[in-house]
């Protein structure tokens, strides 16, 4: 199945569960196809959970979902070996980050250990347990949500494990007309907890997810579209708002997702467009404000404007 074709397939089948909030599926759509990492900030109950099972279901992929707290230890993440006393050996007992689509709840609550063992697991695709090293699946995507207006007992996550995420996805309230259909839906019997009674089909496999990321890796991208990311990306690091700009792995996500978007879009090119499009989620977990632009009441998303003001885009 061609890409824009699985595509559309795939948002029929989300406008079975999911009332709006097309951009921000497209985001972890756009995120798994390029094999990255997603983290959804968002107030609770705007449907963050429910995003990421529809897009598992609809993937034919294995779901598993962790509640992170203060007393989850690593083990309770990756596993652990188990000794059998009938056979006096040790036998691997898996955790649930080995699946395809893992769900890390309120992942900013974990303490410092646990969110490293899932660090690995995010940037190697492996664990490893008593010094042995053990694969992930091919297709496997973490999508940690965090609360934007909760800090009592959590822990914030290290620049180096946010940088290991693809995206930060901000999900927001929905609009009147969007909570008014909710609302109707589930007047109508709705059950979030119960998806295969809402008819959402699985419209692809791993295979064909593997099919997709080969039609993307031939989206060309202009020497002018590249010298373009690369700009904005120095830009960041001179702006007076920031006191940490973006990295090179900002670059070559802006580059990554740029053509899996077009892909989407069914365009066989990059054009900048996608990169404006795509700074905010790339890059606002990958930048730091300087204090002075926090009291001018500036947020990363802001900056990040300011920053592709500046820079010319190329025709």
């Amino acid at each position: 199945m061609p890409l824009i074709d699985l595509y559309r397939a795939l948002d029929t089948e989300r406008r079975k569960v999911i009332v709006g909030q097309r951009w921000t599926f497209d985001q972890l759509l756009v995120a798994l196809l390029t094999d990255g990492h997603v983290l959804l900030e968002g107030v609770p109950g705007v449907a963050k959970t429910l995003m990421a099972r529809t897009l598992a279901t609809t993937l034919q992929a294995d779901f598993k979902r962790i509640q992170f707290t203060p007393d989850l230890m690593p083990s309770d993440v990756v596993g652990t070996n188990v000794f059998d006393l009938a056979s006096s050996t040790f036998s691997l007992k898996k955790g649930p980050v080995f699946t395809n689509v893992l769900l890390g709840d309120e992942i900013n609550r974990a303490p410092a250990k646990t969110q490293s063992a899932l660090l690995e697991s995010m940037e190697e695709r492996q664990v490893t347990i008593d010094g042995v090293s053990h694969p992930l699946p091919d297709l496997f995507m973490v999508i940690a949500t965090q609360n934007p207006v909760e800090y009592e007992g959590t822990y914030p996550l290290p620049e180096a494990q946010l940088d290991r995420f693809l995206f930060k996805v901000l999900v927001d309230y929905p609009t009147h007309d969007e909570g008014l259909q909710v609302l109707r839906n589930y007047q109508a019997g709705f059950n979030a907890r119960k998806l295969n009674t809402l008819g959402v089909r699985p419209i692809a496999d791993s295979s064909a997810v593997n099919a997709a990321r080969a039609e993307i890796a031939a989206v060309k991208v202009a020497e002018a579209v590249l010298d373009y990311i690369e700009r904005v990306v120095e830009e960041s690091r001179r702006s007076p708002d920031l006191s940490l700009g973006g990295s090179p792995r900002a670059a070559i996500a802006l580059l990554q997702t740029s053509k899996t978007l077009a892909a989407l879009q069914g365009r066989e090119y990059v054009v900048p467009d996608d990169i404006k499009l795509l700074v905010p989620p790339v890059m606002r977990h990958r930048v730091i404000l300087k204090p002075e632009a926090e009291i001018e009441g500036l947020n990363a998303d802001r900056a990040l404007e300011r920053v592709l003001a500046r820079v010319e885009v190329p025709r």
